[in-house]
């Protein structure tokens, strides 16, 4: 048993340098692969080899095999799509998580897991201010889960909608078949939704209708429009059971006006479901805390003892239906069995950074986004597309979706910086998003002369 442990010993220690070696000089190399669909295939094996490889022959693997095809998402010249969670605590209590290596679908199978987890969504609750009904506390009132990715939680909650919606049909009138129920089932959610929200869904089996938004209301649902719709939907004999709410929507970071929209839900028994996939972790400031107004906005918690499909809500994901829980049973309350020990990342960074910290990190990345806006707007070529309220800026080129989408193109073939575009009424929008932990002041000037000079020459090219 020593050996393995020798050899690990050391091998843990090189692992943390090369990765260390990695992050310390990512911004060297091109943010953005160059290879073709298919590029890896060719360069390994056809199969898993016979006898063991030495550790060498892997690690020299990593360079020749792996880093040529990989898009570096902690890049500080990465500004696409939106940031992904990373650091130095959490990477070091991935190891720890891997080496329990407990699968903790039940409080036996590793209580730790399951109670740690408990206490650091209401550790994550209190940060984020929420009503003291989502805190779990000692009296199992509220409490959260963590999922594996945002879609899994709109999934969770669109089920737990759809089986609660079944539930109450049937106690008022038992003779009707689920069936005839869950084929008028409508769930609603923005235009500007994340596709995850679409695909929850078909999974799920509803139909699920669209909501439009117009770019004079910022690109929000607005009550009104809500409301009439589950008018329409209630006279054509549908019935109206989920809204999935977006603040911080993915486009253009819009924030749907949930004080109008809770009131609308509860009066029509509707689940509301808040996705803040990107924009929740800052309302752990108090400056952006009033974006989660209309949170309080709820029913009264209802006990269902008789269901295994119970609220949740992750880390800035919220779902307005409190419903009690004795005891803890993890598994109910997400789609597979398995769970890793995740908490134990929360754990790790909420003790080393300390809530100033995370505030200081967030407000760092507005502040970058905030630069980038003053830098576009002193630039009379082009113009913003929507407001800048936190680390993501929408611009273009005054000019054609063309002309745009030469320039994007340019950029991405450069591979110096990464950006993903948007739609937004019509028009081919440039998404600036603020992603990495070591973004400073120089990478966004940086990003800034690169775009004008490719813009330039583009301009340059058109015919007069």
């Amino acid at each position: 048993g020593r050996q393995p442990c020798v050899e690990f010993r050391r091998r843990g220690k090189e692992m943390v340098d090369l990765i260390a070696d990695y992050l310390e000089n990512i911004e060297q190399r091109p943010v953005y692969p160059d290879v073709e669909p298919g590029y890896l295939r060719s360069l390994i094996p056809e199969e898993a080899p016979e006898e063991p490889e030495t550790y060498e022959d892997v690690v020299k693997d990593i360079e020749r095999v792996i880093m040529p095809g990989v898009t570096h998402w902690h890049s500080p010249y990465f500004y696409a799509y939106f940031p992904t969670a990373n650091s130095f605590p959490a990477m070091l209590a991935d190891m720890l998580s891997g080496a329990i290596g407990c699968i903790g679908f039940s409080w036996a199978a590793s209580p730790a897991c399951t109670e740690l987890e408990t206490v650091m969504m209401d550790w994550l609750g209190k940060m984020l201010k929420l009503p003291e009904d989502f805190i779990a506390g000692t009296h199992g009132q509220g409490g959260g889960v963590i999922q594996g990715t945002a879609s899994e939680a709109t999934l969770v909650a669109l089920l737990a909608a759809r089986s609660r919606a079944v539930r109450m049909i049937l106690a008022s009138d038992p003779q009707r078949p689920e069936t005839d129920i869950t084929s008028k089932l409508v769930a609603y959610s923005s235009d500007q939704a994340h596709c995850s929200v679409e695909r929850a869904g078909m999974i799920a089996g509803v139909r699920m209708k669209k909501i439009p938004t117009e770019q004079s209301d910022k690109y929000a649902v607005q009550g009104e429009t809500l409301r009439r719709m589950i008018q329409e939907d209630k006279a054509a004999g549908l019935i109206p059971f989920y809204f999935c709410a977006t603040l911080g929507t993915t486009p253009s970071c819009a924030f749907d006006h949930i004080t109008e929209l809770g009131p609308i839900c509860n009066a029509e028994k509707i689940w509301m479901h808040i996705d803040a996939a990107y924009a929740g972790s800052s309302f752990i400031c108090p400056e952006f805390r009033p974006l989660l107004n209309g949170i309080e906005v709820r029913n009264q918690p209802q006990i269902h003892t008789h269901t295994h499909t119970h609220t949740l809500q992750l880390p800035v994901k919220l779902s307005v239906n409190i419903l009690v829980f004795t005891p803890i049973i993890i598994c109910h309350w997400q789609i597979p069995l398995g769970r890793r020990f995740r908490s134990l990342k929360m754990w790790f960074v909420f003790r080393m950074y300390g809530l100033k910290g995370l505030q200081d990190y967030i407000r760092k990345h507005v502040e970058l986004a905030k630069e980038f806006e003053s830098l576009v707007r002193a630039d009379q070529r082009f113009e913003i597309s929507a407001d800048v309220v936190l680390g993501l800026v929408c611009f273009r080129l005054k000019g054609s979706n063309e002309v745009n989408e030469t320039l994007l193109k340019r950029i991405n073939n450069g591979r110096k910086i990464h950006l993903v575009p948007c739609q937004l009424s019509g028009q081919f929008v440039l998404r600036f998003a603020v992603c990495a932990r070591t973004t400073e002041s120089r990478h966004i000037r940086e990003a800034w002369r690169l775009i004008t000079q490719l813009a330039e020459e583009v301009m340059q090219e058109l015919p007069n």
